[in-house]
């Protein structure tokens, strides 16, 4: 078998996709990046230092090699779903996350150097469940706080 790039397959035959995924909401997305988490929860999983310090045009391209944000955007579903890299700020647009969650999952502050990915996991879960009166006035107070 002759292994041909798609630009290639087009100049000889029409390439269709009839096979869309369906567009997953926030929260299937948000299930997804916790499923890809808990494949490997004792993994050691790299933070970003300081993301509550840092000016939103700064944090928003914070990113860290085999980060929490890479486990998602090593995922070819979530890629085909829109996520573009595994920046900070590309992860709370994709991810509809507020800064307060996302720093929850991914700073330095919390876990030190690294994070398991379990944890990270759980946290993500946090995002998706029931909150609590208490939870959500956190998240309105803090929303671009951290």
């Amino acid at each position: 078998m002759k292994h041909q790039t798609l630009e290639q397959l087009q100049t000889i035959a029409e390439v269709r996709s009839d096979t869309a995924e369906p567009v997953l909401g926030r929260d299937d997305r948000l299930r997804r990046w916790a499923e890809l988490l808990e494949r490997d929860p004792g993994r050691r999983l790299a933070t970003l230092g300081g993301t509550e310090y840092q000016p939103v045009r700064i944090r928003d391209r914070m990113r860290a090699e085999a980060s929490p944000l890479t486990v998602a955007f090593d995922d070819p579903l979530l890629r085909g779903q829109g996520l573009a890299d595994d920046s900070y700020g590309e992860a709370k647009r994709f991810f509809e996350m507020s800064d307060w969650q996302l720093h929850r999952v991914v700073c330095y502050c919390h876990f030190g150097e690294t994070v398991r990915a379990g944890a990270a996991a759980r946290l993500v879960r946090a995002a998706v469940e029931p909150r609590t009166l208490l939870g959500r006035l956190r998240d309105m107070l803090f929303v671009d706080a951290h």
